[in-house]
Protein backbone atom coordinates (compact mmCIF):
# COMPACT_ATOMS: atom_id res chain seq x y z
CA UNK A 1 0.00 0.00 0.00
CA UNK A 2 1.60 3.56 -0.89
CA UNK A 3 2.64 5.66 2.11
CA UNK A 4 0.52 9.12 2.19
CA UNK A 5 2.93 11.94 2.79
CA UNK A 6 3.05 12.06 6.66
CA UNK A 7 3.66 8.71 6.90
CA UNK A 8 7.31 9.24 4.82
CA UNK A 9 10.30 8.62 6.94
CA UNK A 10 13.09 11.32 8.09
CA UNK A 11 15.90 9.98 5.34
CA UNK A 12 18.58 11.91 6.42
CA UNK A 13 17.67 11.40 10.31
CA UNK A 14 18.00 7.45 9.37
CA UNK A 15 20.79 7.79 7.55
CA UNK A 16 23.08 9.50 10.31
CA UNK A 17 21.56 6.74 12.60
CA UNK A 18 22.95 4.20 10.49
CA UNK A 19 26.24 5.61 9.72
CA UNK A 20 26.83 6.85 13.31
CA UNK A 21 25.70 2.53 14.13
CA UNK A 22 28.22 1.55 11.61
CA UNK A 23 31.07 3.27 12.60
CA UNK A 24 31.02 2.15 16.19
CA UNK A 25 31.15 -1.52 14.75
CA UNK A 26 34.85 -0.62 14.13
CA UNK A 27 37.05 -0.89 16.80
CA UNK A 28 40.23 -1.03 14.57
CA UNK A 29 42.42 1.61 12.38
CA UNK A 30 42.40 2.70 9.40
CA UNK A 31 45.15 1.49 6.71
CA UNK A 32 46.07 2.01 2.92
CA UNK A 33 45.86 -1.10 2.45
CA UNK A 34 49.31 -3.36 0.51
CA UNK A 35 50.59 -3.92 -3.06
CA UNK A 36 51.48 -1.58 -5.97
CA UNK A 37 49.80 0.67 -7.38
CA UNK A 38 49.52 -1.33 -10.16
CA UNK A 39 48.94 -5.22 -8.55
CA UNK A 40 46.15 -3.27 -6.99
CA UNK A 41 44.49 -2.32 -10.79
CA UNK A 42 44.56 -5.31 -12.01
CA UNK A 43 42.89 -6.60 -8.43
CA UNK A 44 40.19 -4.36 -9.06
CA UNK A 45 39.62 -5.18 -12.70
CA UNK A 46 39.21 -8.78 -11.44
CA UNK A 47 36.96 -7.75 -8.94
CA UNK A 48 35.00 -5.99 -11.52
CA UNK A 49 35.02 -8.68 -14.18
CA UNK A 50 33.73 -11.37 -11.47
CA UNK A 51 31.50 -9.39 -9.20
CA UNK A 52 27.89 -10.45 -9.64
CA UNK A 53 26.75 -7.15 -8.61
CA UNK A 54 28.41 -3.74 -8.34
CA UNK A 55 27.23 -1.20 -6.07
CA UNK A 56 29.03 2.65 -6.78
CA UNK A 57 29.03 4.95 -4.35
CA UNK A 58 30.47 8.76 -5.47
CA UNK A 59 31.25 11.82 -3.82
CA UNK A 60 31.89 15.53 -5.32
CA UNK A 61 35.72 14.56 -6.15
CA UNK A 62 34.26 12.47 -9.14
CA UNK A 63 32.61 15.70 -10.34
CA UNK A 64 35.89 17.78 -9.71
CA UNK A 65 37.64 14.66 -12.35
CA UNK A 66 35.06 15.36 -14.76
CA UNK A 67 35.52 19.21 -14.70
CA UNK A 68 32.83 20.55 -12.73
CA UNK A 69 35.22 22.50 -10.48
CA UNK A 70 33.26 25.78 -8.23
CA UNK A 71 36.59 27.81 -8.34
CA UNK A 72 40.01 28.89 -10.55
CA UNK A 73 39.42 29.59 -14.34
CA UNK A 74 35.80 28.05 -14.28
CA UNK A 75 34.51 30.27 -11.40
CA UNK A 76 36.48 33.36 -12.68
CA UNK A 77 34.76 32.80 -16.28
CA UNK A 78 30.77 32.83 -15.29
CA UNK A 79 31.31 34.87 -11.79
CA UNK A 80 33.83 37.77 -11.72
CA UNK A 81 31.13 40.27 -11.38
CA UNK A 82 29.79 38.35 -8.15
CA UNK A 83 33.53 38.30 -7.60
CA UNK A 84 34.39 42.00 -8.00
CA UNK A 85 31.39 43.19 -5.39
CA UNK A 86 31.00 40.22 -2.95
CA UNK A 87 34.96 38.91 -2.92
CA UNK A 88 34.03 35.45 -2.55
CA UNK A 89 36.45 32.86 -4.58
CA UNK A 90 34.59 30.52 -5.60
CA UNK A 91 30.55 28.91 -6.13
CA UNK A 92 30.47 27.08 -3.14
CA UNK A 93 30.80 29.95 -0.81
CA UNK A 94 28.66 32.45 -2.91
CA UNK A 95 25.98 30.17 -1.92
CA UNK A 96 26.25 31.48 1.72
CA UNK A 97 26.67 35.30 0.43
CA UNK A 98 23.98 37.66 2.10
CA UNK A 99 23.13 39.81 -1.11
CA UNK A 100 21.74 43.14 -1.60
CA UNK A 101 18.88 41.78 -3.63
CA UNK A 102 16.59 38.13 -4.32
CA UNK A 103 17.23 40.22 -7.91
CA UNK A 104 20.88 39.73 -7.28
CA UNK A 105 20.56 36.29 -5.69
CA UNK A 106 19.17 34.69 -8.41
CA UNK A 107 21.37 36.11 -10.78
CA UNK A 108 23.91 34.24 -8.64
CA UNK A 109 21.85 31.25 -8.13
CA UNK A 110 20.76 30.73 -12.07
CA UNK A 111 23.95 30.87 -13.09
CA UNK A 112 25.49 28.63 -10.51
CA UNK A 113 22.73 26.08 -11.47
CA UNK A 114 22.81 26.45 -15.00
CA UNK A 115 26.23 26.00 -15.09
CA UNK A 116 26.81 23.04 -12.69
CA UNK A 117 23.92 21.01 -13.77
CA UNK A 118 22.82 21.78 -17.88
CA UNK A 119 26.06 23.04 -19.73
CA UNK A 120 28.05 19.67 -20.76
CA UNK A 121 30.49 18.07 -18.53
CA UNK A 122 33.98 18.90 -19.92
CA UNK A 123 35.53 15.96 -19.19
CA UNK A 124 33.98 12.23 -20.01
CA UNK A 125 34.82 10.78 -16.71
CA UNK A 126 31.05 9.55 -16.00
CA UNK A 127 31.13 7.66 -19.33
CA UNK A 128 33.48 5.81 -18.51
CA UNK A 129 32.14 5.00 -15.01
CA UNK A 130 29.38 3.61 -16.89
CA UNK A 131 31.31 1.55 -19.71
CA UNK A 132 32.88 -0.05 -16.76
CA UNK A 133 30.03 -1.25 -14.74
CA UNK A 134 27.16 -1.15 -18.02
CA UNK A 135 27.60 -4.80 -18.56
CA UNK A 136 26.83 -5.60 -14.45
CA UNK A 137 24.18 -5.45 -12.34
CA UNK A 138 24.30 -2.01 -10.57
CA UNK A 139 23.01 0.74 -8.55
CA UNK A 140 24.54 4.16 -7.57
CA UNK A 141 24.21 5.92 -4.43
CA UNK A 142 25.64 9.44 -4.67
CA UNK A 143 25.79 12.81 -2.57
CA UNK A 144 26.24 14.65 -6.02
CA UNK A 145 23.88 17.44 -6.91
CA UNK A 146 24.56 18.06 -10.57
CA UNK A 147 22.84 15.15 -12.54
CA UNK A 148 26.01 14.09 -14.02
CA UNK A 149 24.73 10.51 -14.13
CA UNK A 150 21.52 10.55 -15.72
CA UNK A 151 23.23 13.10 -18.48
CA UNK A 152 25.89 10.46 -19.04
CA UNK A 153 23.62 7.69 -19.77
CA UNK A 154 22.86 5.97 -16.24
CA UNK A 155 19.81 4.82 -16.03
CA UNK A 156 17.27 7.09 -13.46
CA UNK A 157 16.12 4.05 -11.78
CA UNK A 158 19.45 2.76 -11.07
CA UNK A 159 20.14 6.05 -9.26
CA UNK A 160 19.76 7.39 -5.72
CA UNK A 161 20.21 11.24 -5.23
CA UNK A 162 20.67 11.37 -1.49
CA UNK A 163 21.39 15.32 -1.17
CA UNK A 164 19.15 16.88 -4.02
CA UNK A 165 19.14 18.45 -7.22
CA UNK A 166 20.48 21.49 -8.88
CA UNK A 167 17.45 20.94 -11.76
CA UNK A 168 15.12 21.09 -8.78
CA UNK A 169 13.20 23.83 -6.82
CA UNK A 170 11.47 23.73 -3.75
CA UNK A 171 9.27 26.21 -0.89
CA UNK A 172 11.89 27.91 1.21
CA UNK A 173 9.13 27.02 3.58
CA UNK A 174 7.27 23.64 2.75
CA UNK A 175 4.26 23.22 4.19
CA UNK A 176 0.96 21.37 3.17
CA UNK A 177 0.74 21.10 -0.64
CA UNK A 178 4.51 22.28 -0.83
CA UNK A 179 5.59 19.75 2.36
CA UNK A 180 7.12 16.71 0.05
CA UNK A 181 6.70 18.53 -3.56
CA UNK A 182 9.51 19.51 -5.53
CA UNK A 183 9.92 21.67 -8.99
CA UNK A 184 11.21 21.20 -12.17
CA UNK A 185 13.70 24.22 -12.50
CA UNK A 186 15.27 24.40 -16.37
CA UNK A 187 13.00 26.84 -18.12
CA UNK A 188 12.73 29.50 -15.57
CA UNK A 189 16.83 29.08 -15.14
CA UNK A 190 16.93 29.19 -18.86
CA UNK A 191 15.30 32.80 -19.08
CA UNK A 192 17.12 34.06 -15.81
CA UNK A 193 19.93 33.13 -17.96
CA UNK A 194 19.21 34.87 -21.66
CA UNK A 195 17.80 38.12 -19.02
CA UNK A 196 21.41 38.89 -17.67
CA UNK A 197 22.42 38.99 -21.17
CA UNK A 198 24.26 35.61 -21.95
CA UNK A 199 23.41 33.30 -24.95
CA UNK A 200 22.72 29.67 -24.36
CA UNK A 201 23.81 27.32 -27.62
CA UNK A 202 22.95 24.10 -29.53
CA UNK A 203 23.88 21.95 -26.82
CA UNK A 204 23.16 24.51 -23.64
CA UNK A 205 26.93 25.97 -23.35
CA UNK A 206 26.87 29.54 -22.31
CA UNK A 207 28.44 32.74 -24.25
CA UNK A 208 28.58 36.09 -23.80
CA UNK A 209 27.90 38.31 -27.17
CA UNK A 210 30.33 40.67 -28.04
CA UNK A 211 29.94 44.14 -26.81
CA UNK A 212 26.84 42.97 -24.24
CA UNK A 213 27.06 43.92 -20.57
CA UNK A 214 26.13 41.15 -18.51
CA UNK A 215 23.66 41.96 -15.63
CA UNK A 216 23.83 40.34 -12.22
CA UNK A 217 19.80 41.07 -11.64
CA UNK A 218 17.13 39.06 -12.92
CA UNK A 219 14.00 40.56 -13.77
CA UNK A 220 11.93 41.04 -10.47
CA UNK A 221 9.13 39.07 -12.47
CA UNK A 222 11.30 35.90 -12.42
CA UNK A 223 12.04 35.84 -9.03
CA UNK A 224 10.76 32.07 -8.17
CA UNK A 225 7.29 31.83 -5.56
CA UNK A 226 6.08 28.34 -4.91
CA UNK A 227 2.61 27.55 -6.74
CA UNK A 228 1.66 25.66 -3.96
CA UNK A 229 2.22 27.64 -1.10
CA UNK A 230 2.93 30.97 -1.81
CA UNK A 231 6.71 31.07 -0.34
CA UNK A 232 9.84 32.13 -1.83
CA UNK A 233 11.50 29.32 -3.39
CA UNK A 234 15.29 27.96 -3.36
CA UNK A 235 17.35 25.06 -4.33
CA UNK A 236 16.35 21.51 -3.88
CA UNK A 237 19.89 20.69 -1.42
CA UNK A 238 20.16 19.52 1.67
CA UNK A 239 21.30 22.05 3.58
CA UNK A 240 18.77 22.29 6.76
CA UNK A 241 15.98 20.56 8.20
CA UNK A 242 13.75 21.90 5.51
CA UNK A 243 15.03 19.89 2.60
CA UNK A 244 12.39 18.42 0.60
CA UNK A 245 12.76 14.33 0.06
CA UNK A 246 9.90 14.49 -2.55
CA UNK A 247 8.19 11.16 -3.75
CA UNK A 248 11.21 10.71 -6.77
CA UNK A 249 13.37 10.63 -4.09
CA UNK A 250 11.64 8.32 -1.43
CA UNK A 251 10.97 5.99 -4.87
CA UNK A 252 15.07 6.11 -5.46
CA UNK A 253 15.91 5.24 -1.78
CA UNK A 254 13.55 2.32 -1.86
CA UNK A 255 15.06 0.84 -5.06
CA UNK A 256 18.42 0.97 -3.45
CA UNK A 257 17.47 -0.64 -0.43
CA UNK A 258 16.03 -3.19 -2.78
CA UNK A 259 18.69 -3.50 -4.56
CA UNK A 260 20.75 -4.22 -1.45
CA UNK A 261 18.48 -7.14 -0.01
CA UNK A 262 18.50 -8.84 -3.39
CA UNK A 263 22.10 -8.99 -3.79
CA UNK A 264 23.08 -9.48 0.43
CA UNK A 265 25.98 -12.50 0.99
CA UNK A 266 26.83 -11.90 -2.73
CA UNK A 267 29.58 -11.48 -4.59
CA UNK A 268 29.26 -7.88 -4.77
CA UNK A 269 31.82 -4.85 -5.45
CA UNK A 270 31.21 -1.55 -3.27
CA UNK A 271 33.45 0.61 -5.47
CA UNK A 272 33.81 4.25 -3.70
CA UNK A 273 34.52 6.72 -6.00
CA UNK A 274 35.98 10.37 -4.50
CA UNK A 275 33.83 10.20 -1.45
CA UNK A 276 35.55 12.23 0.92
CA UNK A 277 34.74 13.28 4.68
CA UNK A 278 32.03 15.76 4.46
CA UNK A 279 29.48 13.14 4.78
CA UNK A 280 30.84 10.14 5.56
CA UNK A 281 27.63 8.40 7.15
CA UNK A 282 25.59 8.26 3.84
CA UNK A 283 28.35 6.19 1.96
CA UNK A 284 31.45 5.41 3.08
CA UNK A 285 30.72 4.40 6.95
CA UNK A 286 27.42 2.53 5.32
CA UNK A 287 30.00 0.60 2.80
CA UNK A 288 32.57 -0.32 5.46
CA UNK A 289 29.47 -2.11 7.16
CA UNK A 290 28.05 -4.29 4.70
CA UNK A 291 31.22 -5.25 3.33
CA UNK A 292 32.49 -6.28 7.06
CA UNK A 293 29.14 -8.08 7.12
CA UNK A 294 29.14 -9.98 3.74
CA UNK A 295 31.70 -12.46 3.89
CA UNK A 296 31.85 -12.26 -0.23
CA UNK A 297 31.66 -8.63 -0.88
CA UNK A 298 35.16 -6.65 -1.53
CA UNK A 299 35.66 -2.77 -0.85
CA UNK A 300 37.22 -0.45 -3.27
CA UNK A 301 38.45 2.92 -2.08
CA UNK A 302 39.58 5.17 -4.81
CA UNK A 303 40.19 8.36 -3.91
CA UNK A 304 42.98 11.35 -3.47
CA UNK A 305 44.53 11.27 -0.58
CA UNK A 306 42.39 9.41 1.81
CA UNK A 307 42.29 5.79 -0.27
CA UNK A 308 42.53 3.44 3.23
CA UNK A 309 39.69 0.96 5.12
CA UNK A 310 39.43 -0.26 9.07
CA UNK A 311 41.43 -2.72 9.51
CA UNK A 312 38.18 -5.17 10.16
CA UNK A 313 38.00 -5.48 6.35
CA UNK A 314 41.39 -4.63 5.02
CA UNK A 315 41.96 -7.94 3.41
CA UNK A 316 38.88 -7.62 1.48
CA UNK A 317 39.58 -3.86 0.50
CA UNK A 318 41.32 -2.29 -2.34
CA UNK A 319 42.68 1.10 -1.71
CA UNK A 320 43.92 3.13 -4.71
CA UNK A 321 45.38 6.77 -4.00
CA UNK A 322 45.57 9.05 -7.02
CA UNK A 323 42.93 10.99 -9.77
CA UNK A 324 39.71 9.01 -10.25
CA UNK A 325 40.33 9.96 -13.86
CA UNK A 326 43.34 8.51 -14.13
CA UNK A 327 42.57 5.08 -11.97
CA UNK A 328 39.02 4.97 -14.28
CA UNK A 329 40.71 5.22 -17.46
CA UNK A 330 43.45 2.60 -16.61
CA UNK A 331 40.73 -0.49 -15.48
Amino acid sequence: MKRSCDELPNGDLETIEKGIAAVRSFRGGLRTGSGSREENLRRLQRELDTAEAVVVGAGSGLSTAAGYTYDGERFDRWFWDFAEKYRFRDMYSGGFTAFDSPEEQWGFFSRNIYVNRYMPTPRPVYERLLALVKEKDFFVITTNVDHCFQRSGFDKKRLFYTQGDYGLLQSSNPHGASAHKTYENEEIMRKMILAQGFEIGEHNELTIPEGKEISMRIPTELIPYCPDDGEPMTMNLRSDDKFVEDEGWHQAAERYSEFLRRHENLKVLFLEAAVGMNTPSIIKFQFWKIVNQWPDATYACLNYGEAYAPDEIINRSICINGDIREILMKL
